[in-house]
């Protein structure tokens, strides 16, 4: 990606294709991801269209390529919790610490809160110091730990849970999240 300027937008089915491209090499590559095949672009596109149903896909663009995304989805399913959500970004492996996941995590916990969300949630695979510092940096405070949870790369895996407020606002909430 060039100095032209990161433009935030929000996903479409046309960025299918590029965000499978980079989240392929977290899967293959890494335990960040505890999925073991890399989804297809058209499970991106109903992943895409699954998280701007009800919260926020993003995606960060320069000279017209898509070079990271982040997204809101589904804390849990039960209904009491639908003022929570949890949130991912991705960045492609060679444009890490150039300032598109900051963006992206500023556009997309902006935009949850204004929806109504309450509280963000991140589940990071451990030990994973990069992740655990980006989110602490956005207000995110450790609130617990799932043991030896996840095999992948010969080893068991912990993952540590992270949580944000996104608005001081505890008056009762809507009955529902408008999109």
């Amino acid at each position: 990606m060039s100095s032209q300027a990161l433009l935030i937008r929000s996903a479409t089915a046309a960025d299918a294709v590029a965000c499978a491209n980079i989240y392929a090499p977290y899967v293959t590559g890494t335990s960040i991801s505890f999925e073991l095949e890399p989804p297809t672009s058209l499970q991106f596109v109903e992943r895409i269209a699954a998280a701007q149903a009800l919260h926020q896909w993003l995606v960060a663009e320069r000279d017209e390529a898509v070079g990271g995304y982040a997204y809101g989805h589904e804390f849990n399913e039960r209904a009491a919790y639908s003022w929570s959500c949890e949130t991912s970004v991705y960045v492609a492996m060679d444009l890490r610490r150039a300032g598109i996941g900051r963006a992206l995590y500023e556009a997309l916990l902006d935009y949850l809160a204004e929806r109504g969300y309450r509280r963000a949630f991140a589940g990071i695979t451990l030990p994973n110091d990069a992740s655990v510092g980006f989110h602490r940096s956005f207000g995110y405070e450790e609130v617990g730990r799932y043991r030896r949870v996840g095999w992948k790369e010969g080893a068991w895996h912990d993952v540590g849970w992270m949580q944000r407020d996104l608005q001081r606002n505890e008056v009762d909430p809507p009955d529902v999240i408008v999109a």
